[in-house]
């Protein structure tokens, strides 16, 4: 089969590797569908994985083609997506169901050989039955859509008031969407700064929506105008001088929710982490998302509303390319030659 190889830090082909075959309990999928994660950049030209030579990609969906032993032989020819998580199911948070939080876990595309391939394994336990009517480009995108919607429910306790998301590229895009389509608040601020978030989040017409340009204004000083303080923020950037906008910019008693990856060491000098102290803040982090194969899990409420068409995938999908011209999505993101949210690989 073809399949991108990352050998070695900026050393990825497109060559012909053995089809894998599925071990007990995994099945063997024919790839329909994967997306390019935003890790998966740092991955291939900056720090490699944690093994090569490897196949990445974990963000995907496909078709059920075999069967290994133990595995269901009636899940062949099922559409599916899959959770890229492996737990190890014996440590204490797996034994809790707390699947993300697994202590000794494989991953597919950084530990394991993922989908950016023609075909792949993966374990029975970690694929959820997506219907016909949702196409396997929106089945890849519940992998991301699933780590906004953790972030979520890590904040949302009640009735929060007022919200705001600082960061707006892909997972701070499909937060924003998901806290507009489902969840109660007084007033949802957004702060971008890119005109293609802008354009993205002009479906967010319910009256109190704010967005702010961050390259127009100091975002702090304009949160603080439009509601006094947050009393619930999302740091969808993992910055530094976001991360202290962050809780500058909380009300008394809030909560920020720690989501974007750290572009470096995080530090926060004195005065910000006497405000945490003084306003008496909680400061939250998520990471992952939860998949138990339970219809409360992240996973399946997700697929229920790209079932209900509540949450317009397509609508984060700004570039595709081809199995063979993934490299291209690849130094598309990393280069930053044009605006983007999700690149998709579709076979």
């Amino acid at each position: 089969m073809k399949a991108w190889v990352l050998h070695d830090i900026g050393d990825i082909r497109f060559e012909d590797v053995p089809k894998p075959e599925p071990k007990e309990g995994e099945v063997l999928l024919k790839v329909k569908a994967a997306g390019i994660c935003g890790s998966d950049v740092p991955r291939v030209y900056q720090t490699g994985a944690h093994r090569m030579p490897l196949i990445p990609g974990h963000e995907f969906a496909g078709e059920v083609v075999d069967a290994g032993k133990a595995a269901d032989e009636a899940l062949i020819g099922k559409r599916v997506g899959v959770f890229p998580l492996i737990p190890c199911r014996k440590c204490g948070p797996c034994k809790a169901g707390y699947y993300e939080m697994c202590r000794n876990y494989n991953y597919l595309g950084s530990r394991c050989d993922g989908a950016f391939a023609e075909y792949v394994c993966a374990p029975a336990e970690n694929l959820i039955e997506i219907p016909d009517e949702v196409p396997y480009e929106e089945a890849a995108m519940i992998e991301p859509m699933a780590v906004a919607v953790h972030a979520l429910r890590k904040g949302m306790d009640g009735h929060p008031g007022n919200i705001a998301v600082w960061g707006l590229g892909t997972i701070g895009s499909m937060l924003a969407a998901f806290l507009h389509a489902n969840a109660s608040w007084d007033k949802l601020i957004v702060i971008g700064n890119k005109d293609s978030q802008r354009e993205r989040l002009k479906a967010l017409d319910r009256s109190g929506v704010v967005y702010i340009d961050s390259r127009e204004c100091n975002p702090v000083e304009q949160l603080k105008e439009e509601c006094g303080g947050a009393d619930l923020i999302f740091e969808c950037v993992g910055k530094n001088e976001v991360l202290s906008g962050c809780v500058d910019a909380a009300a008394p008693g809030g909560c920020v929710v720690t989501v974007g990856n750290p572009a470096s060491d995080m530090t926060l000098n004195r005065d910000i982490y006497w405000k945490i102290l003084r306003n008496q803040l909680t400061v939250k982090g998520t990471w992952n998302s939860s998949f138990t194969g339970d219809e409360k899990d992240d996973w399946h409420f997700v697929l229920d509303r790209l079932k209900n068409r509540e949450i317009n995938a397509k609508a984060f999908i700004s570039h595709s390319f081809g199995l063979e011209e993934l490299d291209k999505g690849l130094k598309l993101m990393r280069d930053k030659t044009e605006d983007y949210c999700k690149v998709m690989v579709a076979h």
